[in-house]
């Protein structure tokens, strides 16, 4: 073997495993904790997945998804973040339990998909920088319950008494509050009927309260204990033949007449372009909490039909969606 073989073999040897190296990319973990159910953010996790491989994720490749989901019960939840703690996950993204968020450990970023409004809990320090390892997405849930009422007027022009469904924590009660100062301006009283959990004796109870009452109709204050069970309320609802707001777009699409709220496929979308970036190495504390920009306005003609309302043309006219 001459000289000039012998030292391109010598570095061959040398540099090869080091090149190699230097060229395997390494595996990111993903922890994904959810307060509802699969079938209820399927396809806002979906959105969140499509955004990842637009960014050039493969999943089971280069990236590891880990799913937890607490089906409405929110007891479950500190066992279940404490699984994918136990896995350090580079980032952990959050549907649901916000007191929860603010508890997990100092060492783990969070995204947190939707907040209602995080700084008016203490969530985070302010929008603009959420400081620690917390960072992610307002809806406006809170912002949005005055046009709901408003809108529920417009359908419903004689309803004076609305029952207000809700599940009792910080945030619904703080929508349950701006509520109860704008349905006045509608010339509506407010019957708030709270849940305990998810399961369906709970939304027996709910509904008796309701025909008890005698509430000529039904807005319910976003929350995913709730939106575990959108179907069953919708059904409890039209069985009773009450007309329903709801928030966003898949409760008019579980059967609520209608819905208005934040495009919630955008923000998990979002929140895969922030779990990137906290990937790449930023800290999610620097990163801003970002509000909503798409809303969407939700109408079920086969709701309507079906407990004999007639809803305004012009009403149909604004919506985003119109189911028939």
């Amino acid at each position: 073997m001459d000289r000039r073989s012998f030292v391109a073999l010598a570095l061959g040897a040398l540099c090869g495993p080091r090149i190699a190296g230097a060229q395997a990319k390494k595996v990111a973990r993903i922890g994904y904790l959810s307060l509802s159910r699969p079938e209820v953010d399927k396809s806002w996790v979906g959105a969140f997945k499509q955004a990842l491989r637009d960014l050039g994720y493969v999943e089971g490749k280069d990236l590891v998804i880990e799913q937890r989901h607490a089906e409405g019960h929110a007891d479950k939840m500190p066992t279940l973040v404490m699984e994918l703690v136990r896995l350090k996950p580079d980032v952990l993204v959050v549907y649901g339990a916000w007191a929860l968020i603010g508890k997990l450990p100092a060492t783990t970023p969070v995204v947190f998909t939707v907040v209602p409004d995080p700084v008016a809990i203490g969530l985070v320090a302010s929008l603009a920088r959420p400081g620690g390892n917390l960072t992610g997405f307002a809806d406006n849930h809170d912002a949005l319950v005055p046009k709901r009422l408003e809108l529920l007027k417009e359908v419903v022009p004689g309803a004076s008494r609305v029952a207000v469904l809700h599940y009792p924590n910080p945030m619904s009660l703080l929508q349950l509050k701006t509520a109860q100062a704008a349905a006045p301006r509608q010339g509506m009283t407010l019957v708030p009927v709270a849940i305990k959990g998810p399961q369906a004796s709970e939304l027996d109870s709910a509904f008796a309260t309701m025909a008890k009452e005698r509430v000529a109709a039904l807005i319910v204050i976003a929350e995913p204990t709730l939106s575990a069970n959108r179907r069953l309320i919708a059904e409890h609802a039209a069985k009773n033949r009450l007309p329903a707001v709801g928030t966003v777009r898949e409760w008019a699409q579980a059967g609520f007449l209608l819905s208005y709220g934040t495009n919630f496929h955008e923000l998990w979308r979002r929140s895969a372009l922030y779990a990137d970036k906290i990937l790449k190495g930023a800290k999610a504390g620097d990163l801003p909490v970002e509000q909503p920009t798409k809303f969407d306005l939700v109408v079920n003609l086969k709701t309507a039909k079906a407990i004999g309302l007639a809803v305004p043309r012009s009403l149909i006219a604004r919506a985003d969606q119109v189911i028939e």
